[in-house]
């Protein structure tokens, strides 16, 4: 189970290595994102807190990168944080996500990604339920819900 001090970790030491990569061009992207998906994804945007399809959702299955179909999040470590966004406790694998230190808008955060893609997803943060303590904040538009499949 990752804990916040593992993370931090991952932000200075460098990020687990994924089991694959997929790289494409900016006009690739493109191609295969609507344009909230690919703002959000690739040019490290966020959607409105309580706007995403996912945040009230609870069905049984895995949460996947929209850009890469990589598994991202199991639906039994998700919670409602309140905080306007899906939220997990833990990866469905230490080297499905990339950690970044994150510096902008005047704070400091750690954001995290699709470690296949370097999608963008969200941020990472301290406060979420134990054993963990870890609340991954995901924007519903970099994930979709593959259900059923656990």
């Amino acid at each position: 189970m990752l804990t916040w001090k593992e993370v931090i970790k991952f932000t200075t030491k460098g990020n687990p290595t994924p089991d694959k990569r997929v790289e494409k061009t900016e006009a690739e992207w493109k191609e295969i994102l609507s344009s909230e998906q690919f703002r959000i994804t690739r040019l490290k945007g966020t959607e409105r807190p309580n706007s995403g399809a996912l945040c009230s959702i609870y069905d049984e299955g895995q949460y996947n990168c929209i850009c890469c179909n990589t598994p991202l999040f199991n639906s039994t470590i998700k919670f409602d944080s309140n905080s306007g966004w899906p939220s997990f406790t833990q990866p469905i694998k230490e080297n499905a996500i990339k950690y970044h230190k994150d510096i902008s808008f005047g704070m400091v955060r750690v954001e995290v990604m699709c470690n296949t893609c370097d999608g963008h997803l969200g941020h990472i943060f301290p406060d979420g339920p134990e054993p963990s303590g870890l609340r991954y904040c995901i924007n519903s538009e970099s994930m979709q819900l593959e259900k059923g499949n656990l």
